[in-house]
């Protein structure tokens, strides 16, 4: 079985909860008082403004048509049901309008190739919410190897990353009666054996690091206390988090511990029959284990054994001899300046390497042999749009699932088993909205510092070029996350069939061209994801696409600080801004709920060093009074314990003081995604398009 090391599932301790006193020059703050989630005073501060916000949007004619329209999307039955394979079984979480929390089901791959599966509802989500009075959000299932009939239920409360965890029989289609059982945390667990979990999870003072995941791993064994539980292996309070994990592959079974002590460093060890041995590696290069191998991916240049390995290259070894300090690296990727390794996964005999070049996928065939490894394009790949491949069962077969698509094709999920002749299609996801007329093209936009910055364009293909067309920007730029092509119906509908353009940009802070893309907007950097992205909307305007009353941009999370620094940077580009989820106070962020664990991104807003930086990208911090600012929208979730709504919250408050034109709508539901459903999914994209729509048209 596959892990990253390094891009951990923290399946999630809740983290604590914000001193109004943590952190540093917070007593002139007026707006504190909205970091408290919960409270009374907070909550009807947000009931207000989600009032006054919905009945401005909701007045418009197109709304509830387009609501309605994108609910019918999101819960078509004829949607492509996506499977994993589980001892011969083929299983898949499905929500719709008569399951709208969800129900895992199962069929057989016979019965999975037609156009009607017969499905064997094992889990029923919306039947054990009803029964327990909860609001259940499905967070995901870890079931054991090789039986597959016991298995670890995550459920969240209306979608917040902190989850229930419970071990239910797969078999029996019941809870196990005395079970493994966590409560509500962010928790990181996995198998072991049937009787035995590694679990890291809140167990008072110094089980949690100060980014609010596990610090210590604990082998829990069944029938005994988890507090009970030795602990063994912990990192410091100062890291982002450490996990355990047990890869049961037969003949190659191996407990792996990994301390990250940022989001983007880790340190690995492996236990062998001479004890935990030590991964040798850049704390910044990720490691992971497949059979006898080990695979690398440097984030930095790495030189060693007497060569020097680029950045995002992919590097193997045999394990056995890495552990006797052999270091007889092999290349199976080295990037260029137009590509990068966008991932990878491993079949029975092989590896698949999916590559981006200039934003557009490859795939490759690395195959090791007597005389070393060697590599060969995949048959049957489309030359454009974007491709994701992934091992049906990496113990077994080479067979493997491909997932094609871009922005006007709607997506095909192909099998395939190499060496056997291109991948054939198996299931089709039905068009969605109106593509005749529309084209996609790829432009590139020049920075302020001179690097080409590339963006993706959908527009009809003779839109007049007189400035006029309602734009769409939308833009993220960080944690190296690469913005692919893809089929989006929601955009379709709510803004391409209105004659509006659709745009992505490609900006540094990203994955797109590998970690020197991700690294040249890190920290003291950061401005120039923001120059990029301020690059591309000027392209736009210089090309007479758009201009400034027509140009709306949209990012959330990370793309949210995006949005924050564009209205607060360069309030003469925008028409209107819609803010989701976002972080805005960096002077707070690093003391609010996860927030510690992004200082390798941002910096440390503590030090006063980092800080003299960190405040040229702090919105909260940058907007004035005197400033005429573009209308915006901050949107969030009450039930995000990943960003806290705090930053959208204390924003708003800001600029509604000085009369600005804001609007704002918080979900009480709905955890990092804002929506915990899809009637709620289906009302914030109406929410977002329709407000957007009504300040560009």
């Amino acid at each position: 079985m596959l892990r990253s090391l390094v891009l951990i599932t923290w399946a999630a301790l809740a983290a604590p909860a914000a001193s109004a006193l943590a952190g540093d020059d917070v007593s002139d703050d007026p707006n504190l008082w909205l970091e408290d989630v919960t409270g009374d005073e907070a909550l009807a501060w947000v009931r207000a403004r989600n009032e006054a916000s919905t009945a401005e949007v909701a007045a418009d004619a197109d709304f509830e048509p387009l609501k309605a329209r994108i609910l019918s999307i999101l819960d078509a039955t004829d949607r492509i049901p996506y499977v994993n394979e589980m001892g011969g079984s083929y299983y898949n979480f499905w929500r719709d309008a008569d399951h709208p929390r969800g129900v895992w089901r199962r069929t057989t791959l016979d019965s999975y190739r037609t156009d009607a599966p017969v499905w064997d509802v094992v889990f029923d989500l919306d039947a054990i919410a009803e029964a327990e009075g909860e609001n259940w959000v499905w967070k995901g299932v870890d079931c054991l190897r090789p039986g597959f009939t016991r298995c670890l239920v995550s459920l969240s409360r209306g979608g917040a990353d902190a989850t229930v965890v419970r071990e239910y029989d797969l078999a029996a289609r019941a809870w196990v009666p005395d079970g493994f059982t966590l409560p509500e945390a962010k928790s990181d667990v996995g198998w072991i054996d049937q009787d035995t979990l590694f679990v890291g999870t809140e167990l008072g003072e110094g089980s949690l690091t100060s980014s609010g995941y596990p610090r210590q791993v604990r082998r829990w064994t069944r029938g005994t206390p988890i507090a009970d539980a030795p602990v063994v292996f912990e990192g410091e309070v100062e890291d982002v988090a450490s996990t355990a994990w047990h890869d049961p592959t037969p003949g190659f079974e191996r407990d792996v511990y990994l301390r990250a002590p940022t989001f983007f460093t880790n340190q690995v060890w492996v236990d062998t029959r001479k004890g935990r041995v030590a991964i040798d590696k850049p704390d910044s290069a990720t490691a992971r284990f497949y059979r006898e191998w080990v695979f690398f991916t440097p984030r930095e240049d790495w030189t060693v054994g007497g060569a020097t390995y680029a950045a995002g290259s992919l590097l193997v070894a045999r394990l056995d001899r890495w552990l006797k300090g052999k270091r007889d690296l092999e290349v199976l990727f080295a990037p260029d300046a137009h590509t990068s390794l966008d991932g990878w996964t491993a079949t029975r005999h092989h590896v698949l390497l999916t590559t981006l070049r200039d934003v557009k996928s490859e795939v490759v065939v690395a195959t090791p042999g007597k005389k070393g490894w060697t590599t060969a394009p995949l048959p049957g790949v489309p030359a454009l749009g974007t491709v994701t491949v992934s091992a049906v069962d990496d113990e077994t077969s080479d067979a493997y699932w491909m997932h094609v698509s871009d922005y006007l094709t709607p997506p095909t999920l192909l099998l395939g088993a190499i060496g056997s002749g291109p991948a054939a299609p198996l299931k089709h996801y039905p068009a969605r909205f109106d593509t005749t007329g529309l084209a996609v093209a790829q432009h590139f936009a020049t920075s302020k510092d001179g690097t080409k910055v590339p963006y993706f364009e959908v527009a009809r293909a003779d839109l007049t070029l007189d400035g006029t067309a309602p734009t769409l920007l939308y833009g993220y730029g960080g944690f190296e996350v690469s913005l692919q092509p893809g089929y989006k119906p929601e955009a379709g509908v709510a803004w391409l069939e209105k004659g509006g353009v659709y745009v992505v940009a490609n900006i540094r802070g990203g994955g797109e061209y590998g970690p020197s893309w991700h690294h040249a907007a890190l920290k003291e950097n950061r401005h120039k994801a923001y120059e990029d992205f301020e690059a591309v909307a000027e392209d736009l305007i210089a090309r007479k696409v758009t201009s400034t009353p027509h140009l709306g941009i949209l990012g959330g999370s990370n793309g949210g600080l995006l949005m924050g620094n564009m209205y607060a940077r360069r309030p003469d580009l925008w028409g209107a801004i819609v803010c989701a989820v976002p972080l805005l106070d960096m002077k707070r962020y690093s003391h609010l709920l996860a927030g510690a664990s992004w200082m390798g991104e941002y910096g440390d807003p503590d030090d006063p060093e980092q800080w003299s930086f960190i405040q040229g990208f702090s919105p909260y911090h940058m907007v004035r009074s005197d400033v005429d600012y573009p209308p915006i929208l901050f949107v969030t979730s009450t039930r995000d314990d990943r960003v806290h709504p705090g930053h959208a919250r204390k924003m708003a408050a800001r600029l509604i003081g000085w009369d600005k034109d804001v609007s704002y709508y918080e979900n009480i539901e709905g955890g990092h995604g804002a929506s915990a459903n899809n009637a709620q999914a289906a009302f914030m994209a109406a929410l977002e398009y329709t407000w957007l729509w009504q300040h560009v048209k």
